[in-house]
């Protein structure tokens, strides 16, 4: 039922507990995990036209540690025997995740909300809820717990 597995990653504690829920999923259908981490360029949240002088390199060292971070990620999955494989994408959060979904043939997102309320919410908005409005396929929400 659901072959492909996507859990999105941001380096949080929040967004890890999806991982053990996609993993437990994983075992019992036989299913891939592939998992994400979306980087956004620090200069995009100030401006989104603002291009600066070494930009391209920051967005190279943020795009190093996803992947570093995924690489460990993918390290304790494999050890359940589960097939895994890692991408960095690079774009705005939700959209960037929902895209990759379509794209890959996606049978299940797997994530964590991050609990966010009142001013944080409004400033940052909710991608938990971005995604589950707009994905091509089933979303399994994990609530954060604080």
């Amino acid at each position: 039922m659901y072959k492909k597995i996507l859990v999105p990653l941001d380096g949080s504690g929040f967004a890890e507990t999806a991982l053990r829920h996609a993993l437990s999923i994983a075992q019992c259908f036989g299913s891939e995990i592939t998992m994400v981490r979306v980087v956004v360029s620090p200069f995009t949240l100030v401006s989104p036209d603002m291009v600066l002088a070494g930009s391209e390199q920051q967005m190279e060292a943020l795009k190093e540690q996803a992947d570093l971070y995924l690489k460990g990620r993918k390290g304790e999955v494999c050890q359940e025997g589960v097939k895994c494989r890692t991408m960095v994408l690079e774009g705005p959060v939700a959209q960037t995740i929902v895209d990759f979904a379509e794209s890959e043939g996606v049978d299940l997102i797997v994530m964590s909300t991050h609990g966010r309320s009142g001013l944080d919410r409004w400033v940052f908005g909710s991608v938990a809820e971005k995604v589950l409005r707009a994905a091509p396929c089933p979303v399994f929400l994990i609530p954060a717990k604080k």
